[in-house]
This record gives structure tokens, C-alpha cells and sequence, in this order.
């Protein structure tokens, strides 16, 4: 089996040397070349061609990691970029995935574990943390909310959009009714539908829900 063409980007030299080690001293796997800063990285990597890069996010400079992967990855496509990193962050995590990268582990990361990952990153895989994967699962479940909550008040009519305005300013239904020269029975029945529409069951849940709350 040929063995997995490893490079290492971090601007801390003894986190560098353990992981060149991890990798070198391990079966299948290869150290090709480690760097210690953006430019470097941008520089080099190109030629080496390896296929997996463990890049660090922050590299000590105003270039960080992911600012390497957003310049690397368009240019070599079939390599495989990883965060490996101590950054737990939401933004860092997506900011890293939209450059690019299709691997976010942290730094106390187990050898075994890292090994493993890479050979999945490797072999068409998405490796991520345990850590890292809740949260990505916590924002695409966030997302799957937002989309369905968009989709609930889309369905509402402008006249109950106007009444939900009302609602939320505390007024009656004959308050409504006075403010639209309307019946408070119509008021009535409009706030029946908006309930129907959004799947709530009472005033305060139709208005957190129009309101994003």
C-alpha cells in the first residue's frame, strides 16, 4: 500500500516536530514536508503535492490557515486539507469548511485518532471531532428550523402579518378591530388561521415565532 503523503503547517515549532514525528514513525504514512507560516505554505505545498495538509488556523500572522486554504485548495483539488487546531469556535469551524477544508480536528487530539483521520480524510471521508461535529449538527438542526419557520410565515397574508404587528404591541382583538375598522369576530378568526398557519397555540408563541424570537 502506498503510503499517505502527510505536510504540517503550524507556527509552533515543538507541536510541529510531534506531529512529523506521529506521522513519520507511523506505517502507511509520510511526512512530505512541514512549514511554519501562510506564505511558506502557499509557496511550497503547490509542489509537493501531498495528500493531506494538517494546517494549523493560526499561524502567528495576518494570513491564518484558512486563508491558505481558500488560495490552495482551488489549485490543488484533489488534496486534502484538515484543521488541527485548538479553536472550537462556530465561525472558525464554518469559515474553515467554506474555504475548503473537509477535516476540522483539535490539537489534543489522540496519535491513534489523528492517524485514523487522516486515513479518512484520505479515503473520501469528512473527519471531525466529536466536539466539532455537535456543533455542525447543532447549526444545520438551527438552519432546518429557520428554513421551516420562513416557510410558515410565508404562507401568512399581509392582513394577518398586520394583525401579528397588533398582537405583539399587547392589544385586544377589539382594540385590532377599532385600529383596522374591523369586527373583533374577524379579528377573531384571521388569529385562528395565523395559529393554523404557524402551528402555535396561543398569542405569545405566534409572536415569537413571526418575530425570530
Amino acid at each position: 500500500m502506498e503510503a499517505i503523503k502527510v505536510c504540517i503547517v503550524d507556527d509552533n515549532s515543538q507541536l510541529r516536530s510531534t506531529l512529523q514525528e506521529i506521522i513519520s514513525m507511523s506505517e502507511d504514512y509520510r511526512c512530505v514536508g512541514t512549514m511554519a507560516t501562510a506564505e511558506q505554505a502557499i509557496r511550497e505545498i503547490p509542489g509537493i503535492n501531498p495528500d493531506v495538509v494538517l494546517m494549523d488556523i493560526n499561524l502567528g500572522t495576518v494570513e491564518s490557515g484558512i486563508d491558505c486554504v481558500r488560495v490552495l485548495k482551488p489549485q490543488m483539488p484533489a488534496t486534502n486539507f484538515m484543521m488541527c487546531t485548538v479553536y472550537e469556535e462556530d465561525e472558525k469551524i464554518f469559515e474553515a469548511l467554506r474555504a475548503g477544508a473537509s477535516g476540522y480536528i483539535l490539537k489534543k487530539t489522540t496519535p491513534s485518532i489523528l492517524l485514523h483521520a487522516i486515513r479518512e480524510l484520505y479515503e473520501g471521508g469528512a473527519p471531525m471531532s466529536s466536539q466539532i461535529a455537535r456543533k455542525v449538527v447543532a447549526a444545520f438542526s438551527q438552519q432546518n428550523a429557520q428554513r421551516e419557520n420562513d416557510q410558515e410565515i410565508s404562507k401568512l397574508t399581509n392582513r394577518e402579518k398586520e394583525i401579528l404587528e397588533w398582537l405583539s404591541k399587547g392589544l385586544t382583538y377589539k382594540e385590532i378591530a377599532a385600529n383596522l375598522f374591523l369586527s373583533p369576530e374577524t379579528i377573531r378568526k384571521h388569529v385562528y388561521h395565523i395559529y393554523e398557519k404557524l402551528h402555535v397555540t396561543n398569542r405569545v408563541e405566534a409572536v415569537n415565532k413571526f418575530f425570530g424570537r
